[in-house]
């Protein structure tokens, strides 16, 4: 899309959107626009007045080493993971995008319910930033909490192009160590490969070969040419079969990896992380990964949850957590006196990625090892309640959503209620003010991490605050928002292949 063509756009040239829930309806309703008056008045609401501090991405092609391996890929700024962004609440943020890319690009500001303009959504709340332009992101940063932000062009996630963002809370007491783990899946430059490479594939498994599969793959043990599931240290990439896991419902994902990072880094080349016994650390968790789920646990340590998706929770304690492609949390630990692996099982992949606490002398811990803890109590959303002061009121849903989770692996066909990503052509809508229920089912046999742009989503029954949830197969997960962020926003799956293949559809707001 060109700029001409989103101008019109955004003017409310939308074309032809059926209302949601009304069967029959050709009707094309006009819905707000991402520039629209609608959207300028929210941000005024939520308030931009703060001291406003600037930044500035590079967004190029850049040679990684990730710790031992090195790769060309593309990163912001020669890092990997990008140079965090750090501000206040009420603080707004400048970010000066400059594409030094052989293509275009744009950012997306995971979690924070912004200025509709500024969500980065190519074609839809922007034009796409051009190879050797750029583009400043302005917006009120004003809830606190662990964000990230990364492209949503293509399959650009899948490289180096990722960052920690994180709003502290003036108000919060602060701990002795505040440390950020990015977590990622890896496979861009090694060996020739790339995310877009492995894309052709997975959409050429509609071949004879693959007649009659469906996304449970149903070659367990094997991988594409007869090799078996990759291990940590196994170079090929490509579509993984055989990958599962009774916590993700079965089928654990879709692309081999060679390589899982913490940080950038691989298990053999851990961070390290050295403070003092005793010392009272703020973990935060983000998984940046395209197609994988990480199980964590930090060895001979009980965590603390007390937030996630930046909400805060009932602080419970447990030896592991799981989490979800685009998913975040928060946890504190009192350390204890020692050397000691954190580590972040792949999910049903065999691999893992790793840092090493150290408050003591010692020796580093094999990267074989695997702590206790990742087999002891792991809590699910089921066992998190959102903190009193971030619950929802006690109100009766307004309108309903029913998102059905669509697609075979034999056809690589993900979709929502069976269509395909279509801009604001096939729109879901709801209007400002209303309670707004959404009905995520899962009809396929994979799980799927689902993501909301511009709002949080409480979970039935108090449960915690999020933007993203995992739906497991054949399960129903219901999420319930306030439509109080005017515009044209998406909700996906968080599985970079499984949005890139049509997994994604636009929520509009009628005007």
């Amino acid at each position: 899309m060109n700029r001409r063509q989103f101008l019109r756009l955004s003017t409310g040239a939308l074309g032809s959107v059926a209302l949601a829930g009304c069967s029959g309806n050709s009707s094309a309703p006009s819905l707000v626009a991402p520039t629209g008056p609608e959207v300028v008045a929210a941000a005024a609401r939520r308030g931009e007045a703060g001291a406003v501090r600037s930044f500035t991405l590079d967004a190029a092609p850049a040679h990684i080493d990730l710790g031992g391996v090195a790769v060309d890929t593309w990163a912001y700024g020669g890092v990997l993971p990008g140079k965090e962004i750090r501000v206040r609440r009420g603080e707004v943020i400048e970010a000066r995008v400059r594409n030094g890319l052989p293509a275009e690009t744009s950012v997306h500001w995971h979690g924070l319910a912004l200025r509709n303009d500024m969500d980065g959504m190519p074609g839809v709340t922007q034009p796409a930033i051009a190879a050797g332009t750029e583009f400043t992101y302005r917006f009120a940063a004003d809830v606190a909490g662990t964000y990230w932000f990364h492209p949503h062009t293509g399959l650009q996630l899948d490289r180096g192009l990722y960052a920690p963002l994180i709003v502290e809370d003036p108000d919060d007491p602060g701990t002795d160590e505040d440390w950020v783990i990015v977590l990622d899946d890896w496979l861009d430059g090694v060996r020739g490969a790339t995310p877009d490479s492995v894309y052709a594939e997975l959409r050429g498994s509609t071949g004879h070969d693959m007649d009659g599969m469906d996304s449970t793959h149903d070659m367990h043990g094997m991988a594409m040419g007869g090799h078996a599931s990759p291990s940590p240290t196994d170079v090929r990439g490509g579509m993984l079969m055989g990958a599962e896991s009774d916590l993700l419902g079965g089928d654990a994902g879709d692309v081999a990896y060679p390589y899982f990072l913490l940080n950038g880094r691989t298990a053999d080349a851990p961070v390290a992380l050295a403070t003092r016994p005793r010392a009272r650390a703020r973990i935060r968790l983000i998984n940046a990964a395209a197609d994988t789920a990480f199980r964590v646990a930090l060895a001979d340590h009980r965590m603390t949850v007390t937030h996630t998706d930046g909400y805060p929770v009932t602080p419970v304690d447990t030896d592991a957590l799981l989490i979800g492609m685009g998913e975040r949390y928060d946890v504190l630990v009192t350390l204890d006196d020692g050397v000691f692996p954190l580590v972040a099982l792949a999910e049903g992949k065999g691999g893992l990625a790793r840092a090493i606490v150290r408050t003591a002398d010692g020796s580093t811990p094999e990267a074989s090892v695997r702590p206790r803890e990742l087999d002891g109590k792991l809590v699910r959303y089921d066992g998190l309640a959102a903190a009193t002061q971030v619950r929802l009121a006690p109100r009766e849903p307004d309108r309903e959503l029913a998102l059905a989770l669509t697609g075979t692996m034999g056809g690589y066909d993900w979709a929502i209620n069976g269509e395909p990503f279509r801009g604001a052509d096939n729109a879901l809508t709801v209007k400002a003010g209303e309670r707004v229920r959404i009905r995520f089912t899962n009809d396929s046999t994979m799980w799927h991490p689902m993501h909301l742009h511009g709002h949080t989503f409480a979970l039935s029954d108090n449960g915690p605050r999020k933007d993203t949830v995992a739906v497991l197969p054949k399960q129903t997960v219901v999420a319930d928002f306030d439509a109080d962020n005017p515009g044209l926003w998406m909700v996906h799956c968080h599985n970079a292949y499984h949005q890139e293949a049509g997994m994604m559809r636009t929520l509009g707001y009628l005007r």
